[in-house]
């Protein structure tokens, strides 16, 4: 019987007030302007052909008829308009003369359609927004499969998804759920799909996409919160490969036993890795470099091509750390490791891909 150990605060529970969004999706928006400062300018813009009118009618304001004491004047030219512009006309003010009929014709009637065409432009952009999103919404969810879903948008996670796509995973092929709407909202910054609410929920994990993943990455602050993370995805998704980080080395088995196909214990990773730099600098120096993918040296994991079946590991072109034979992990210098299978696969040390000269291997 496991019980889970509390590392301290957690940052996926952070802004309780957020669970009035939980399970919102939030795809990356094209550069567009901020709505208030839209309607600004429409407003402007209204209110613009509204003084051009006043001013015309004002010019010509002896062709113009008042019912009411028979002369135009400047608050009578606003009120002929204002009323004329929101196409009202309550024929108390008319033009009478040829010349002001002819100015209606050709300037205030345009300048009328301009006028509609802004408000009704502003209301229908407003009521298509809402029709936009909700069809790119439809047409990311159906197109979506084999993604990755990192749980969390921390160091850990932001990281993790920084090593994927400089292994290049689309970001299109990534969604990111955290609790926080402004994390939320700097991953749609950088081009992903994100999801506002609490992973430990299925229906939030549902609106991910999960059960349609290949690959789920679990990095929240907590260790409970990611056993529970674990367990539902798991639930949801069986033929996923869950990758789980945890805090406390106590905690791993328990993720295990949870589903996770893979468990990084980050602070004792890091321990270790302090502990190898005060051995051996330059051996965590290329230790760090292993793991930061796209720099140096990558560690990285391929099938074995057909050249390469019944050689030895020490007989193939890249330095071979490991072989994944079915689901289990030979050393290279284990004799079972040789020869090599056409089913096997490879955990290899290479040379980056921005490294690479030409005609090298990749």
């Amino acid at each position: 019987m496991f019980h889970v150990k509390l590392p301290g605060q957690d940052a996926m529970a952070r802004h309780a007030d957020e669970h009035l969004i939980t399970g919102r999706v939030k795809l990356p928006r094209r550069i567009v302007e901020r709505p208030l400062r839209q309607v600004s300018k429409r407003l402007l813009m209204a209110l613009t052909v509204l003084v051009m009118t006043v001013v015309i009618v004002w010019s010509d304001r002896h062709g113009y008829h008042d019912a009411a004491d028979g002369s135009v004047d400047f608050l009578d030219c606003v009120y002929y308009a204002t009323v004329s512009l929101s196409t009202t006309g309550y024929g108390d003010i008319v033009p009478h003369s040829d010349g002001a009929r002819l100015t209606n014709v050709l300037l205030v009637t345009p300048l009328r359609v301009l006028f509609l065409i802004i408000l009704v432009g502003t209301t229908l952009e407003v009521l298509t927004e809402r029709t936009r999103e909700e069809w790119r919404l439809n047409r990311w969810r159906s197109t979506l499969r084999d993604h990755t879903v990192i749980v969390g948008f921390g160091t850990k996670g932001r990281s993790a998804m920084m090593t994927l796509c400089a292994t290049g995973l689309r970001k299109d092929q990534i969604v990111v759920v955290d609790p926080s709407s402004k994390v939320i909202d700097a991953a749609n910054a950088e081009g992903f799909v994100g999801v506002v609410g609490d992973a430990t929920r299925s229906d939030v994990l549902i609106r991910a996409e999960l059960q349609k993943a290949r690959q789920i990455i679990v990095a929240p602050q907590r260790d409970d919160t990611a056993v529970l993370v674990t367990l539902t995805a798991r639930q949801l998704n069986r033929g996923a490969k869950i990758v789980a980080a945890v805090r406390e080395e106590e905690n791993a088995p328990l993720l295990r036993q949870s589903g996770a196909d893979a468990v990084i214990t980050s602070s004792g990773a890091a321990g270790r890795l302090l502990g190898l730099s005060v051995l051996s600098p330059s051996a965590g120096t290329v230790l760090e470099d292993l793991i930061q993918q796209g720099s140096g040296l990558d560690l990285i994991e391929r099938p074995v091509i057909k050249a390469e079946v019944g050689r030895s590991v020490r007989e193939t072109d890249d330095l071979v750390v490991s072989v994944l034979r079915g689901h289990r992990l030979i050393g290279y210098d284990d004799p079972a490791a040789s020869p090599l299978q056409l089913t096997d696969r490879l955990i290899t040390i290479v040379r980056a891909r921005n490294d690479q000269t030409p005609g090298g291997r990749e």
